[in-house]
């Protein structure tokens, strides 16, 4: 599978990622979020002699688990937000499916200098694509306070937001805030201890979507993907919390992120996808046992319509 690296997550939801792909030989495929390459090597081994796959990643570790010697396989070192100009760029002017695993993998809360986790102490990093120029830090050390509440609030849906940004800015008139250990010390205090972990979570969880504009990457990828797949094709999306569930779930019933439905003069819906299934499909108790990053995964699907 690859040159040196390992898997670094187990693939969440694989079969039923498969199934919603639903797969043809000589269709084009595209998995948006590669990572340790779990999905897309399931791809490549179900997928016909005749089909293509392009694998995004913006992560220069993902590198190594580049599979080798493969000419259906083309990996695009991008953020998935510029899909539609790689598509471009290597001549593909419909798709047959995209896949995308959304949020952070196992191997980036495990790797201590990238500075997703709270477990370690290290600079605060979060970078998805090291190449970028704004850090955890940056936006902590110079955000106007209304931002960084606003931040707290929408994406790491906390309730004491205000309070959180207002401690952070007093604090780094004092000195700035770079690392882990020093973050923690401050809000920490600010949580009880009954729900400490799911907190500081949210906080980092806030601060990653923000370092890596996640949102709004989010919503010109969904976008490209309606634009690119082929009548009958597959969008097939892994959300982890309820704010790209919902961009995910408007795009898919309305084809808009604000999920409403347009109609023409006659009543008749311009949404061009339609979902495959009417609930949203959740693992299973035992694959919940074996990979905790399937815990919070909620798996949509619809066809181009």
């Amino acid at each position: 599978m690859n040159s040196g690296g390992a898997i670094y997550h187990i693939p969440v939801l694989l079969g039923e990622c498969m199934e919603g792909l639903g797969l043809q030989d000589g269709g084009t495929y595209v998995d948006v979020t590669f990572g340790g390459g779990g999905h897309s090597k399931e791809i490549l081994s179900r997928m016909g002699f005749h089909s293509r796959l392009f694998s995004f990643d913006q992560d220069a570790d993902a590198e190594r688990n580049i599979p080798q010697n493969d000419a259906r396989f083309t990996f695009v070192r991008s953020n998935f937000r510029y899909l539609k100009n790689f598509m471009r760029y290597y001549g593909v002017e419909e798709i047959d499916g995209l896949l995308a695993d959304l949020g952070v993998s196992s191997h980036h809360l495990d790797e201590a200098d990238r500075g997703f986790s709270f477990r370690f102490d290290a600079p605060l990093d979060m970078r998805m694509n090291q190449r970028a120029t704004q850090t955890a830090a940056q936006i902590i050390n110079t955000y106007a306070e209304e931002d960084l509440a606003r931040i707290f609030y929408l994406y790491g849906e906390l309730k004491n937001s205000r309070k959180i940004a207002s401690v952070l800015v007093k604090a780094r008139a004092e000195k700035p805030i770079e690392r882990i250990g020093e973050f923690l010390e401050l809000i920490q205090p600010l949580f009880g201890r009954e729900r400490e972990k799911k907190e500081l979570a949210k906080v980092f969880q806030a601060l990653r979507i923000e370092v890596n504009e996640e949102m709004e990457a989010l919503r010109e990828m969904l976008q490209a993907a309606i634009e690119l797949l082929a009548p009958g094709g597959r969008l097939v999306v892994i959300t982890y919390h309820s704010l790209e569930d919902r961009i995910v779930k408007n795009i898919m019933k309305t084809g808009n992120v604000d999920g409403v439905v347009e109609k023409d003069f006659y009543g008749r819906s311009f949404a061009p996808l339609r979902p495959v299934q009417n609930k949203v499909i959740l693992p299973t108790e035992t694959e919940q046992a074996h990979n905790p990053r399937s815990r919070s995964a909620k798996l949509r699907v619809a066809e181009k319509i």
